[in-house]
């Protein structure tokens, strides 16, 4: 039972051509094409809209009436019917864009359904079967076995009895003038799905609802039917595809490891047929590509690997490849580093253009940039280039249609080094070997058999088809076993996002909330501060990872010390309505830090020089405990560790350019003040260190984490150059075979 438009529904009964599959164009072309090569004349395009929705015998009346008695309207028709029939099998039924993530929600809404078409049986069933949509109806009422077609109500009278069903409690989806006017009679709760031919008005003002296309139906619908909540890691993506592409723009940890989950589940009713992926890293490309555009992504917690499928990877330096991403797709989420933006936004901006010359259809950018303020920062590069392109006016006109989404990622999700992916490809090379040779030298007992069984009782006649079957199959079925692990995933599921972008709301994984600025801080700081404050303290304690250090009271201590008596307060002072949230968000973490054995502390602490910044999640922090009136040593300690980590090149890696610069930097005077105040450029801006002339909080600030940094040198006095932890008989984190 659906309540709809305040009706309640029992069942769903679908017209097919023009309403579900766009066939309408093609029989126009397939029906003029037959009248010219039969009857030397092509029909006029006004005559095939008038016989849209009449059964065979009305529109034979119809087209004598115009053409002409001798018009030999049935050999056209059933020629008509074999060049159109000859094009689908060749390409496939064209299907509405909306249609099967409509019939899934009203499938599970727990509606029966049935089409009700003007075509002969034998051609709704091939095209129903075509299109993979048959599994969907319980019955099918055809043109062929009425006595009186559309626009009489026969028809639909017929499916609704069939489906004991009151003609007031069904649905019936028409696009026509006639299936209008056969619904409307037959009593029944009709949305006019416009197509080819506008409809007037006192056609459809007996209808429930119309919309433009199956698509604004879907938008529709989505309103009263439940949204699903969010996935277990275990959950298999939806089964039933949709027409929607979706892109994600940079294929990193974050992109591959989360996004394309996210897309995958979809709204959970349907999921994109597509998902389009760039990267600059070749082997990566080439590698998940080969692989039948599929890969897995590990829950190391749950030894659990989820595939990941339907995805086409793209070259980012392939400009022209980029650009029809942002062009085609309906949603692109946008995982490129900050540092990358800018040089980026030219081909973001072409591909918009395009789009709006394409289809003018609206777009929404999920942007994941780890950064407060990344979606207007992303707007604006785009904006700048758009200019540069084309017209202000066009310009505002694409920007009006393009919604940059602010958003959170609450996972955590490490990417396989290269030199990983190439061990674990050459294995699976072997396996994929080895299993091609026992295909080519002979088949299993009950491969054998099954022929056996074929070849009885006039079994002969399929063995040519199952031969060709297994011939077919036995590239992909030596893969079978076989599975690409790419990335290495916590299990948190949910990605906030700011509200506003209309598709957004539906999906699973998603999470829309009206101040996306109080998550990022809260993420920002509580999560992503404290976990690099303790990769710092665990690197230059000797750990390789977040998980072993765990082990390590001086770790968890300065941890505990962090989360629970600094930020935790400071949250409750300064953001109170996120008091309830902080909970949840600390004991997260201390569970995925528990069991982070494969998320190295080089990885966690990466780019100190952007996480010492002024308002970043280290001395942001810190001022804010300040403001609330907080003590926080732990924080000053923590950006103590960042400068201690920065200048011990054998712990941080001598080849990091934010610690070369760091130690730079320290290197001018042996001073802390060099490197939290400096004022130089970065990442194009000046970098946004501290202030202490002319600000007091900022002196504050450098004094608490001066008197920690002393401490810290005494413990740390001579850098150990050129050392690696896997060197110093640290245990190295294991990669996923």
């Amino acid at each position: 039972m659906l309540e709809f438009h305040g009706k309640a529904i029992e069942a769903a009964i679908f017209d097919m051509d023009g309403t579900m599959f766009d066939t309408e164009r093609l029989r126009f072309k397939t029906l003029t094409q037959a009248a010219q090569e039969l009857a030397g004349v092509p029909l006029p395009e006004q005559l095939l809209i008038d016989c849209l929705g009449l059964s065979a015998a009305s529109a034979a009346a119809l087209t004598r009436e115009r053409l002409g008695a001798e018009f030999p309207y049935e050999a056209v028709r059933q020629h008509g019917d074999t060049l159109e029939l000859a094009h689908v099998r060749a390409h496939g039924v064209p299907i509405k864009r909306g249609l099967l993530a409509v019939l899934e929600r009203l499938r599970r809404a727990g509606l029966k359904m049935a089409v009700a078409t003007s075509s002969r049986r034998a051609i709704a069933e091939e095209y129903l079967i075509n299109a993979g949509v048959y599994k969907y109806f319980d019955l099918l009422v055809c043109g062929d076995e009425v006595s009186r077609g559309k626009p009489a109500p026969e028809i639909f009278e017929r499916a609704a009895a069939a489906l004991h069903c009151p003609v007031e409690r069904a649905l019936m989806l028409e696009d026509s003038e006639n299936g209008v006017r056969s619904a409307v009679s037959a009593g029944g709760q009709v949305l006019v799905v416009l197509d080819i031919k506008p409809l007037p008005d006192d056609v459809t003002e007996g209808a429930l609802a119309r919309y433009p296309n199956m698509a604004a139906l879907l938008a529709d619908l989505a309103e009263c039917t439940p949204r699903l909540p969010l996935p277990v890691p275990t959950e298999p993506f939806p089964q039933a595809i949709n027409q929607q592409q979706v892109g994600i723009h940079g294929f990193g940890a974050m992109g591959g490891g989360y996004l394309a989950q996210v897309l995958s589940h979809w709204d959970g009713y349907t999921r994109p047929g597509r998902i389009v992926a760039s990267t600059g890293n070749a082997l990566l490309r080439e590698a998940v590509n080969a692989f039948g555009s599929q890969y897995s992504v590990r829950y190391g917690s749950m030894a659990f690997d989820q595939a990941i499928d339907r995805l086409h990877m793209i070259d980012s330096a392939d400009t022209h490849a980029v650009a029809n991403m942002y062009r085609d797709c309906d949603l692109v989420a946008l995982c490129l580093p900050e540092s990358a933006i800018t040089g980026q936004a030219a081909v973001i901006a072409q591909g918009l253009k395009d789009r709006l010359a394409a289809s003018g259809r609206p777009l929404t950018v999920l942007v994941v940039l780890n950064k407060v303020g990344g979606a207007e920062f992303v707007r604006e590069q785009v904006t700048q280039a758009l200019c540069m392109v084309m017209p202000a006016s066009q310009a505002d006109r694409v920007l009006d249609r393009t919604d940059f989404v602010e958003t959170v990622v609450t996972r955590i999700v490490s990417k396989l080094t290269e030199a990983a992916l190439l061990r674990q490809l050459r294995i699976k090379r072997d396996l994929f070997q080895r299993n091609m040779t026992q295909r080519r030298t002979g088949f299993s007992p009950e491969g054998t058999q099954l022929l056996a069984d074929l070849s009885v009782d006039g079994g002969r006649a399929l063995a040519p088809i199952v031969d060709a079957l297994r011939d077919a199959g036995e590239p992909a079925s030596a893969m079978a076993p076989l599975h690409l692990v790419l990335f290495n995933s916590e299990t948190d599921m949910p990605l906030y996002a700011q509200a506003g972008s209309p598709v957004l709301e539906h999906l699973r994984q998603v999470k829309t909330v009206p101040d996306i600025a109080q998550i990022q801080q809260l993420k920002n700081r509580l999560w992503n501060g404290t976990h690099a404050i303790i990769a710092w303290k665990a690197a230059l304690l000797g750990h390789a990872t977040i998980g072993q250090a765990m082990s390590d009271p001086r770790v968890t201590t300065l941890m505990e010390r962090v989360l629970t008596q600094e930020l935790a307060p400071a949250f409750r002072a300064i953001y109170p309505g996120l008091a309830t949230q902080l909970p949840d968000f600390i004991e997260t973490f201390r569970a995925r830090c528990a069991v982070a054995f494969k998320d190295p502390c080089r990885r966690v602490g990466r780019d100190p020089l952007r996480k010492l910044q002024r308002g970043e999640r280290v001395l942001g922090s810190l001022n804010m405990a300040r403001q609330a009136g907080i003590a926080a040593p732990g924080l000053a300690m923590g950006a103590a560790l960042a400068v201690q980590y920065a200048l011990m090149p054998g712990v941080c890696g001598a080849r990091d350019p934010e610690c070369q610069r760091i130690r730079a930097l320290y290197a001018q005077r042996q001073s802390l003040r060099d490197v939290l105040a400096w004022d130089g450029p970065y990442q194009g801006h000046p970098y946004d260190g501290l202030r202490p002339e002319s600000d007091p909080g900022d002196a504050l600030m450098l004094d608490e984490i001066e008197l920690a940094f002393e401490a810290l040198r005494a413990d740390f006095a001579d850098p150990v150059v050129g050392l690696e932890p896997s060197d110093a008989g640290q245990p190295v984190p294991c990669v996923s075979p």
